[in-house]
């Protein structure tokens, strides 16, 4: 038991630091094309730090795990709103541009209540439903390219405090170097982690949602943690709402896509199926809770990252205590 323990950690710890490196080399490329903090944080960053969730869940889905695979995807997007953005919020709470939040949210909650319903009334995911999820990140990318493009005023105020780029050859090296210590650490974490949950009796989904999904979620909560301490909250805000979009499109749309699954029934509640009945309502409402009072607002509330704060520590006692 102990040496998948210590094996476990080291996928944390080479996930944790091939995310950093990937996000530096990210930012720093990102930047030379003077994006806006925003919309960096909502697409280049939100790449990198899920990229993490993408090798996990496509090597579960990979292996046959369908419950690591299904419930890191939802698991991170409940982390990611209720613990991540929700401490960014509650520290220091800010303004937000409806003219660039408004694009990854919109794609979040359409996507989003489309994985939902299928589970709810299909049961399954099919490779096809995986291929269009794949076809929406495609999309969501160019039409985020296309608003920096009509928008490049929203780039000038971040541009004009960049200065001191590295060479471009240090920014590609961070990119490859991260991108590999992210496949090795994912490897070692889907590996060790159905090790653990069958040595302590716990369902793979309920890892998934917590333990793993935690996990491959530190390298957002890196970011929100370095962007706050360095005043790019908006940043890190946008790297949470990129990544959870992510997480549906990319992540699971990659592990359908490799292999078709059924939704776990590993968990059940007066004979429902609690994936259905907790973890997506969750997802959704964490979610709703964080974007829709910015959007008619135009800025957060610390109530908001508390509010979120107490969910996610009610929803993980549930799924380790239920």
């Amino acid at each position: 038991m102990l040496v998948p323990v210590l094996l476990f950690l080291l996928g944390f710890a080479l996930l944790i630091k091939g995310g950093d490196w990937f996000v530096d080399g990210s930012v720093g490329i990102a930047h030379r094309f003077r994006l806006p903090e925003l919309l960096i944080g909502a697409t280049v960053v939100s790449i990198g730090t899920t990229l993490p969730e993408v090798m996990v869940s496509s090597q579960a889905a990979a292996e046959g795990i369908a419950g690591i695979s299904y419930g890191n995807a939802i698991g991170s997007v409940i982390c990611n709103t209720s613990l991540i953005a929700a401490l960014t919020v509650a520290i220091r709470p800010g303004r937000v541009d409806p003219k660039t939040f408004r694009l990854p949210t919109v794609f979040f909650f359409l996507a989003a209540l489309s994985y939902a319903v299928i589970a709810w009334t299909m049961g399954r995911f099919d490779r096809w439903i995986g291929v269009c999820y794949l076809c929406v990140f495609v999309g969501y990318m160019i039409l985020s390219t296309v608003q920096m493009k009509k928008h490049p005023e929203l780039a000038e105020e971040d541009a004009a405090e960049e200065s001191g780029e590295q060479p471009l050859w240090k920014d590609l090296l961070a990119l490859v170097v991260g991108a590999a210590a992210i496949a090795i650490g994912a490897r070692f974490l889907v590996d060790n982690g159905t090790k653990i949950a069958a040595a302590l009796g716990v369902p793979d989904s309920v890892i998934g949602l917590t333990m793993v999904a935690l996990g491959t979620s530190l390298p957002e909560l890196i970011t929100a943690i370095t962007s706050l301490a360095k005043g790019h909250g908006a940043l890190s805000l946008g790297n949470v709402i990129g990544a959870n979009l992510f997480n549906i499109v990319l992540v699971s749309g990659m592990a359908i896509t490799i292999s078709p699954f059924a939704v776990p029934a590993e968990k059940t509640i007066a004979g429902f199926n609690s994936s259905l009945i907790v973890d997506l309502p969750v997802m959704l409402a964490v979610m709703a809770i964080l974007c829709l009072p910015p959007l008619r607002r135009g800025k957060m509330a610390r109530w908001q990252g508390v509010l979120l704060l107490c969910v996610y520590a009610a929803f993980t006692a549930y799924q380790f205590l239920s």
